[in-house]
């Protein structure tokens, strides 16, 4: 793409609505748009009533056009964007017409692309403004939004800084050691290094807890037949979506929704009931329920507090616990018990409500342990970031053992560059095109 190119593109969803907005970014913005709106007397920063028109000079629509000068923009060029109404035929109208002006169309997250080209904001900030664009809870969108202002840059700048306070120091040390500039001791140089590979270690650990925000988790929820599986499941659900009977063998095949839980979203499976010697049909559905066991990130085993344990309650216990993260949850406390205690079991009543809340906490920290890293700024939710701090934090840990083993600082400096390139390429310093391509595609056209 010709990135000194004038581009145009709708920026508004598909479809009808009360508006739609297109958007124009680059040094023609201004010519394009006066030849396809009413004259308008330009103020940065400032929205002017125009009308759109046709190749005639007919108006076609009353519009609002907001002008947004260089560098005080999204793009950090000049950027004008026409509001008109929401009419699918209007939106493709202004377009063309700008096309015809000599605009081109805009490639997907080109607008976020030339801003973060022309130093409006950096990649991180660029890659959370599609997850905020994405955000299916508000929690979701707040991260976003947080990451979107700049606090993994603002997490990652200080380590950087210590990282080329400590090359600096070792290529001093090489360069003027004619002139007897002192050389760093080996305690020196891991009193500087153990700070950076810790920083480093904890944002990468972050992204235990940052990963589940972004992308969520899958719960299956299993257990016997009429042990009431799909009642807890509406109930964590607030909906009611799973047929709920007294008939064993109700739900035959797996019925899946998403839920908000603590701000992340987790899709819930309700699966049949696992029992011996049934019918085809609930055959294949028990073995669907063993493989959503198998798949999921949690599994959820149900049992009937008002019931004694059985062989088939223990023996899907003990399977639950072989393959991963469980929880088990005692439904129908509300009649009573008559199950025997098993260790961490949570009781709870998907009829009253009864221990729901304990239960949706539970889910969280099974798989986030005390929630480590829920600080809005302090973790990361990219896993483009944790592969690359991964791949710094060996490269550090080699340095660190090259200092133990008193290497040359020639040698040592080969491994803190090296260290120090994952880091560039989080904040887009030095990431290859194709790296940029595969990001910005995911963008959708006109952000």
């Amino acid at each position: 793409m010709n990135l000194t190119d004038t581009i145009v593109a709708i920026s508004t969803p598909p479809g009808r609505g009360g508006l739609g907005v297109v958007r124009l970014s680059g040094s023609r913005s201004r010519p394009i748009a006066e030849q396809i709106l009413s004259a308008v007397q330009w103020r940065p920063w400032q929205a002017h009533l125009a009308e759109l028109l046709d190749r005639d000079g007919r108006p076609v629509d009353q519009v609002v056009a907001t002008f947004f000068e260089a560098p005080r923009s999204y793009t950090a060029e000049d950027v004008i964007e026409i509001s008109c109404h929401g009419s699918p035929v209007v939106l493709r109208h202004a377009v063309e017409r700008a096309l015809q002006a000599g605009a081109r169309l805009a490639e997907p997250g080109e607008f976020t692309l030339r801003a973060f080209l022309n130093g409006r904001i950096d990649l991180p900030q660029a890659e959370a403004v599609h997850d905020l664009i994405e955000a299916t809870t508000l929690y979701q969108a707040r991260v976003a939004a947080q990451q979107a202002s700049g606090s993994v840059s603002r997490r990652i700048a200080p380590l950087k800084e210590q990282f080329l306070e400590l090359i600096a120091l070792l290529e001093a040390g090489i360069d003027f050691a004619e002139d007897d500039v002192s050389v760093a001791p080996a305690a020196e140089i891991l009193r500087r290094l153990d700070p950076i590979l810790d920083g480093v270690r904890q944002l990468a650990a972050s992204f235990q807890y940052g990963g589940l925000v972004r992308q969520g988790l899958t719960l299956a929820i299993v257990g016997r037949p009429n042990v009431g599986k799909s009642s807890l499941f509406n109930r964590l659900l607030e909906q009611d979506r799973a047929i709920v009977t007294d008939i064993p063998g109700t739900t035959r095949d797996l019925v899946s929704e998403i839920s908000n839980i603590g701000g992340i979203p987790v899709k819930l499976y309700d699966t049949a009931g696992i029992r011996e010697g049934t019918g085809l049909v609930e055959s294949l559905g028990i073995e669907r329920s063993y493989q959503a066991m198998a798949d999921s990130d949690l599994t959820l085993v149900v049992i009937d507090l008002s019931q004694p344990l059985d062989s088939e309650d223990h023996a899907l216990i003990a399977r639950a616990s072989s393959q991963g993260r469980h929880l088990v949850a005692g439904n129908k406390c509300d009649l009573g018990r008559c199950s025997t205690a098993i260790p961490a079991c949570m009781a709870v009543s998907a009829l009253t409500g009864e221990g729901i809340p304990a239960l949706r906490d539970a889910i969280l920290e099974s798989l986030a342990p005390h929630r480590a890293f829920e600080m809005e700024t302090g973790f990361i939710t990219s896993l483009r970031h944790e592969q690359l701090l991964r791949e710094s934090s060996a490269w550090l840990e080699k340095a660190r053992a090259a200092v133990e083993s008193n290497i040359p600082h020639e040698m040592l400096l080969l491994d803190l560059y090296a260290a120090l390139r994952p880091i560039d390429a989080i904040t887009g310093a030095t990431t290859a095109d194709d790296i940029l391509n595969r990001i910005f595609s995911t963008f959708c056209i006109g952000k």
